[in-house]
């Protein structure tokens, strides 16, 4: 799995703003102190961020950054896509050429693999992290299609 550092870190801080920007705008420094994250690395993030429209810049005195629009709108997957992060299991980065040049035998296996990972992180909102943090909650995002496909087979 592909997914690195930047990603984790990206959800990390946007999840820290969501819950820190109660009534001003949040300083990456602060974000930094809080998380440990480095101030130049979340610098280049919140900038990617910034040009996917999820998080506005504020200028001046007490400036710092908010989110750009409803927590229920961002999902942890359009944090991770806005820093250019990919989402792959496979070993040939989807080019199929993973074994000698030629595909492999379980590469639909890893394709699907990304998908099901992209179809959760989709439903995987900003305000469900933050309900989340505030109530000590799991996050549990139900999966009608396998528990569908259980009903079927055990009523086959």
């Amino acid at each position: 799995m592909r997914l690195t550092t930047k990603g984790r870190f990206a959800v990390t801080a946007m999840l820290d703003l969501a819950l820190n920007e109660v009534d001003r705008p949040v300083t990456l420094a602060a974000i930094s102190d809080r998380q440990e994250i480095s101030l130049s690395y979340l610098e280049q993030l919140f900038s990617r961020l910034r040009r996917n429209g999820l998080v506005k810049s504020v200028r001046g005195p007490g400036g710092g950054y908010r989110i750009a629009m409803p927590l229920e709108a961002i999902s942890v997957s359009d944090i991770i896509t806005a820093v250019d992060e990919l989402i792959d299991a496979t070993q040939c980065g989807g080019n199929e050429n993973c074994h000698e040049e030629r595909r492999c035998m379980t590469h639909d296996l890893w394709t699907s693999l990304n998908m099901r990972i992209l179809e959760y992180l989709s439903g995987v909102s900003l305000a469900q992290l933050v309900h989340s943090q505030r109530n000590g909650d799991k996050i549990v995002i139900p999966e009608p299609r396998r528990r569908e496909r259980i009903a079927q087979a055990v009523a086959a």
